[in-house]
C-alpha cells in the first residue's frame, strides 16, 4: 500500500487510534493473520534484544533480555521460526550486521 493510497481520515484515525488503524489497514491489504498485538507485547516489553548467528545450522538467534532465545533457520530464500529456549545468555555484538554487503 502506497502512502498516496491512505486517505486523510485514515491518517487521522492512525494518529488517534494506531492499534485499530493498523488492523483496519491490514485487513484492507488482505492480511489475514493479524498478529501486531502479540508482537508488540513481546518485543515492547523487552529491555534488550540481541542477535547471534546460529551455531548448528544457517540461521540466527534473537535473545530477549538475555533470558529467552528465539531460533530461526534458513528455509530456501527465507527464514522460519524454529522454537525457543530459556536460560542465561551472553550479550550480543551490535556490530553483527556491519560485515553485510549492501546491494
Amino acid at each position: 500500500m502506497n502512502k498516496k493510497d491512505i486517505t486523510g481520515a485514515q491518517r487521522l484515525f492512525s494518529q488517534h487510534r494506531p492499534d485499530e488503524a493498523f488492523k483496519f489497514l491490514a485487513r484492507k491489504m488482505g492480511i489475514k493473520n493479524i498478529i501486531f498485538d502479540k508482537l508488540h507485547e513481546v518485543f515492547d516489553s523487552a529491555e534488550r534484544i540481541d542477535v547471534f548467528p546460529a551455531t548448528a545450522a544457517r540461521g540466527f538467534i534473537l535473545t530477549l533480555d538475555r533470558e529467552t532465545a528465539l531460533y530461526f533457520y534458513q528455509d530456501g530464500d527465507h527464514f522460519k521460526y524454529d522454537g525457543f529456549e530459556m536460560g542465561p545468555y551472553e550479550k550480543g555484538d551490535v556490530k553483527i550486521f556491519d560485515r553485510l554487503s549492501k546491494k
